[in-house]
């Protein structure tokens, strides 16, 4: 495997002391035109879900686990030639001990963001257990997507989604009403269950992101207020009831169309750390903040960029008391998907430099998971015009 070396100083009490950071490219060898990953970690495993699409009217789903230090052949999940392909809406999975969940976007009429959730629930084994079914079953012809996934304790999952069955209405003065955010359960044999509207006004296009705490999940996504206030909110579930949602800080982004750019959450004990992009007095920001109470309140938030920030961000616990987060930003020279450790007493390290990469739609949303110390992303390249995926994992003890 080859070997990239990244040399960095590290800022001790004691003294400077220079440490090397080794990332190692994965190989990822199955086919081309690769793009929209979702990694995901699980018990101590590793899976990752992609989309192959070798021209506009044909996609596929794809399935892979990392063991023994790569890859593993993939199972397709599914094909069609009816898909929703997107760079910023793409497939979701979870893993509930021999069980996987998938989801991919079908379309169900000629509008462009006219598109369903379709999911699959499957053995890990690749024996079927309910195949492409509807998420949403509302029959309105709209956009429904940005999919997050969960195992529960229920040898099923839980899942929540953006939904426009109510976008195809008009309010009264005359503009169309706007994205919902809604939950459901799905239980180990493929049913849909306990679904509910968690907030009637969400932003159109940003992801959403789901844990488990010690009371039951959390659902963190960005809102859309009457006056286009679009800051990022939290909604938990307690003993089966919904709270009323609820902001994770002032930002008072006012903002007349979606930024495209989700929150991510992740949970550790009850520890939260929620990670998000913003803008504040017209400059972009990377934020991250800790909730010590299974997300009832967050702490202030710690600013993570150093140059203009791009956002598309993902967060890990690396241990209880301490995050990674991965982000990207710009300057002048070129766009770079970084990392930086946080604690939750707000000790951030130097950023590594991950990568320097498209800082266009090509790149997507890269991924973030940890596994025994060690950090594993992936993201969208393109080589020679065809997208391909490419992973590397690091060690972060000297991080």
């Amino acid at each position: 495997m080859k070997k990239f070396i990244i040399i960095f100083t590290l800022l001790t009490i004691i003294s400077c002391t220079t440490k090397e950071v080794f990332i190692e490219d994965i190989p990822f060898l199955y086919g081309d035109n690769n793009a929209q990953p979702n990694l995901v970690s699980s018990n101590g495993a590793l899976s990752l879900s992609w989309i192959s699409s070798k021209n506009k009217n044909k996609a596929s789903l794809h399935f892979s686990q990392f063991k023994k230090g790569k890859w593993i052949k993939p199972q397709k999940i599914a094909n069609g030639s009816d898909w929703f392909v997107n760079w910023a809406d793409f497939p979701a999975h979870a893993i509930n001990e021999d069980l996987i969940i998938t989801s991919y976007l079908k379309k169900s009429d000629s509008g462009t963001y006219t598109y369903d959730v379709i999911l699959n629930l499957q053995k890990l084994s690749g024996e079927k257990i309910k195949k492409d079914f509807l998420l949403n079953t509302d029959g309105v012809k709209a956009e429904h997507g940005f999919v997050s996934i969960i195992p529960n304790n229920n040898k099923g999952f839980f899942i929540t989604w953006l939904d426009g069955r109510n976008t195809v209405e008009k309010k009264l003065d005359g503009h169309h009403k706007p994205m919902t955010i809604r939950f459901a359960e799905i239980t180990n044999t493929g049913e849909v269950i306990n679904e509910s509207e968690l907030d009637e006004a969400a932003c159109d296009c940003c992801q959403t992101s789901i844990a488990m705490t010690n009371n039951g999940p959390i659902v963190v996504y960005r809102d859309r207020s009457e006056n286009e206030v679009r800051d990022i909110y939290t909604i938990r579930n307690i003993n089966g009831v919904w709270e009323e949602p609820n902001p994770l800080h002032n930002d008072g982004w006012i903002i007349n169309g979606c930024p495209v750019n989700g929150p991510k959450v992740a949970v550790n004990s009850t520890n939260l750390a929620i990670a998000w992009f913003t803008v504040v007095n017209d400059n972009p920001i990377v934020n991250v903040s800790f909730s010590k109470t299974n997300g009832d309140s967050f702490g202030t938030p710690f600013k993570l960029n150093d140059l203009d920030a791009i956002g598309r961000v993902d967060v890990a616990f690396l241990n209880n008391e301490e995050v990674i987060v991965s982000y990207m930003e710009v300057d002048d020279i070129g766009t770079y998907l970084r990392i930086k450790k946080v604690s939750v007493n707000g000790e951030i390290s130097k950023p590594i430099t991950v990568s320097k990469i498209d800082g266009g739609r090509n790149t997507g949303v890269p991924q973030l998971e940890i596994i025994n110390n060690e950090i594993f992303i992936v993201w969208t390249i393109s080589l020679e015009g065809i997208n391909q995926l490419k992973s590397i994992k690091l060690n972060s003890k000297n991080i």
